[in-house]
């Protein structure tokens, strides 16, 4: 589904130049490298604040632990996205409020948005599936409207941008109170280990999460507040401090990719390719398809023979997966969310794939469809 060694090999020197840097330096925690990467981040997606962390859940969890949040807040996430969502806000003692999704853009909808507004409601998280922004100008309004904190999970979006209806561009992650993002090593930009970042403008609340950040230490050996251990030690931020560089190249290659995917898939009655935002650019963490009565197993397994993988992101909805069954939740409540678990199917996506490999997975697949 990816390939790092290739996108390694082509900056071989400088990361291996940077990772050796850290080595002879021996700080390994909290060195320069962190801090360049901090202020370059920041630079990037103008920014005021970039908190490093260990990973994106710690990210999220920081971010809600910064909140002041109480036991029985009501946070609203998407039934359709990757657990960590849902499972920072449960082990923090807040109620996770699922809603449905979009099935065009995968994204939160904010009619399901409205109709699941209470008086504990105190945030909203819209998680930017698939490298595209939701519906952010809805969400922000909706938010002002009720006093509700808005908590981005940008996981897998960094680098896009959403287009709001006065013409400004901002980058994802940066338009709530709080962003997170993960840098696992497959994600758009990704270190060689666990590594993660909050994003923020909010002077207050960088504070507090810095604090959080470090064992709720603000003066050393002084604790002001609960807080975790969750750093991005230096190797990693080494590393990310070249691949950051090459961000917006690997972005063009995404797109490209997809582009090619797009018109080899657009007139096949049985595929319906990704759809586009218009008010979001696309940074393709994913290439999913939505498959129209086909045999999803049968088709991966053809595909696996031809060395070809695939991925399902992701099969179960949240109200459905074993951990948070609930009362509050049935089979049938968020149609799109089961549609969509039951229908997608994820292509290889990054940044090296070729017009040969790109050629030979699509001419599989639509054999397959004939």
């Amino acid at each position: 589904m990816v390939d790092l060694k290739s996108q390694y090999e082509k900056i071989k020197t400088q990361i291996d130049d940077g990772i050796q840097e850290v080595i002879d330096s021996t700080s390994f925690i909290k060195g320069s490298k962190v801090v360049d990467f901090q202020h370059n981040l920041e630079s990037y997606l103008n920014v005021k604040h970039v908190i490093p962390v260990g990973n994106g859940t710690d990210a999220l969890q920081i971010a809600f632990m910064a909140l002041g949040l109480k036991a029985g807040d009501e946070v609203i996430i998407p039934a359709f996205t990757f657990i960590a969502t849902a499972e920072v806000i449960a082990l923090l003692g807040l109620t996770p409020i699922l809603v449905d999704v979009e099935y065009d853009t995968f994204n939160i909808s904010i009619d399901s948005v409205r109709k699941a507004l209470t008086s504990k409601t105190k945030a909203i998280v819209p998680v930017h599936l698939f490298g595209q922004n939701a519906n952010m100008q809805e969400i922000l309004s909706l938010a002002k409207e009720h006093n509700l904190f808005v908590v981005e999970d940008a996981c897998q979006s960094i680098g896009s941008k959403y287009m709001f209806s006065d013409s400004a561009q901002v980058q994802s992650g940066c338009m709530g109170d709080i962003g997170c993002t993960s840098f696992f090593p497959s994600k758009n930009l990704g270190c060689f280990g666990d590594g993660g970042a909050i994003f923020t403008n909010n002077d207050a609340l960088a504070a507090i999460m810095r604090a959080v950040a470090n064992h709720g230490m603000v003066e050393r050996y002084h604790h002001d507040m609960i807080g975790v251990n969750s750093r991005l030690d230096s190797i990693q931020a080494a590393v990310l401090n070249v691949k950051l560089k090459h961000l917006d190249e690997y972005i063009a290659n995404r797109l490209a990719a997809a582009a090619y995917y797009n018109a080899a898939f657009a007139n096949n009655d049985k595929l319906i390719i990704p759809t586009r935002s218009v008010n979001s650019t696309h940074v393709y963490h994913q290439y999913t398809l939505k498959l129209i009565d086909v045999e999803r197993a049968e088709l991966q397994r053809l595909l696996s023979d031809k060395g070809i993988p695939t991925m399902i992101y992701y099969p179960v909805p949240l109200h459905l997966q074993k951990a948070y069954q609930n009362d509050r939740y049935m089979s049938g409540d968020f149609p799109n969310a089961e549609r969509l678990s039951k229908s997608v199917l994820s292509l290889p996506m990054h940044t090296e794939l070729s017009e040969r490999q790109l050629e030979y997975i699509t001419s599989n697949v639509l054999e397959f469809l004939k």
